[in-house]
């Protein structure tokens, strides 16, 4: 459609009316002007537009009116000549190459699988010379979104670790409390994989206040164990100790944890299908870490004990065979200095 600016600056038509005629009755208004029908939770916009028979005939779409500024309406091929034609060429580029991009509705599919079946094409795998795969629009943002869950993930460990250390004063224990987070890990991961749904924004966040949560069951163990011990309680009996002291409050927070996930996994209230998969993964990382941690925790906690001795002796006989060495040196430079002096 090309308009006709002389005729229509006659008649008293805009460029922008005939464009809204004719983008209305062919593709439908914008949503942001469309009505809107309300539909549970959510809005959906309500598209007018020419039949699909009518949008194909020229004489339907000379025929449409637009209004002029004095309130008539003339028909649109008064204003503007319609006709075939093909749309104007552009190259877009990507770093510096040029673009073709590929787009497709995913209909339910997450974009992972859908990405995984495009790269599995034939056509994909035997690209000719100069033609290359790139990561564009939403799969950049997937991978940028997944590269930075992973230093977020990386950074909070550590920091765990650091405050760890200081709080224990040791090196050994803060792992013992660690080895929870792949366990929460393990659970959110088969949650996600039972219940279908993706590993995306939201279930990332769930992931990451797994973390902090399964921590805190870990300490309440590894604490009240090395309390006991030093009351002069053995390793066997502190770890009895912490495990029937501590495994109430333990399966108590996480029964409260997984009651408050359980509307938002069931997709109640507004927004369900973004906070779903976050609940999902909170859940199953709880179940997993609470049952396993009261087994895993304590034989890390023995193992890393052994360990701690084991160095505490190696560290003790460096340090003797130190001192012996040093009262040897002693010994022959008072020797020496006492046959210097009798000579």
């Amino acid at each position: 459609m090309k308009p006709r600016p002389d005729e229509a600056a006659r008649l008293g038509v805009s460029v922008t009316s005939i464009g809204t005629v004719a983008r209305i009755a062919t593709m439908g208004d914008s949503e942001s002007n469309s009505a809107k029908f309300n539909l549970g939770n959510r809005q959906v916009p309500i598209r007018v537009m020419l039949d699909e028979t009518a949008r194909a005939d020229f004489d339907t779409l000379r025929n449409l009116r637009v209004g002029t500024n004095s309130g008539k309406l003339v028909p649109l091929t008064s204003v503007a000549d319609i006709s075939f034609g093909a749309e104007e060429g552009s190259v877009e580029r990507l770093n510096r190459k040029r673009l073709m991009a590929v787009e497709a509705n995913l209909n339910g599919i997450t974009l992972g699988t859908a990405f995984d079946a495009v790269s599995a094409l034939p056509a994909m795998t035997k690209m000719p010379a100069g033609v290359s795969q790139a990561n564009y629009g939403e799969a950049e943002y997937m991978s940028e979104m997944f590269r930075n869950f992973a230093l977020a993930l990386l950074a909070g460990i550590l920091m765990v670790a650091a405050v760890l250390v200081l709080l224990f004063k040791d090196f050994l224990q803060p792992i013992t409390i660690l080895i929870a987070l792949p366990l929460s890990i393990g659970g959110a991961a088969l949650a996600l994989i039972l219940f279908g749904a993706a590993l995306d924004l939201s279930s990332t966040i769930g992931i990451l206040m797994l973390m902090g949560i399964v921590c805190k069951n870990s300490i309440l163990l590894v604490d009240h164990a090395i309390v006991c011990r030093n009351e002069g309680a053995g390793r066997r009996t502190a770890l009895l100790t912490a495990g029937t002291t501590r495994a109430r409050p333990i399966i108590m927070t996480t029964i409260a944890m997984v009651a408050g996930m359980v509307p938002a996994a069931i997709g109640v209230g507004a927004d369900a299908s973004f906070r779903a998969p976050m609940a999902i993964a909170v859940i199953g990382g709880l179940i997993t870490s609470t049952m396993l941690s009261l087994v895993f925790v304590p034989v890390m906690f023995t193992m890393m004990d052994d360990i701690g001795v084991r160095l505490g002796r190696r560290l003790k006989r460096l340090s003797s065979v130190t001192d012996e060495d040093k009262i040897a040196d002693a010994a022959r430079n008072g020797s020496q200095l006492v046959s210097g002096s009798s000579h």
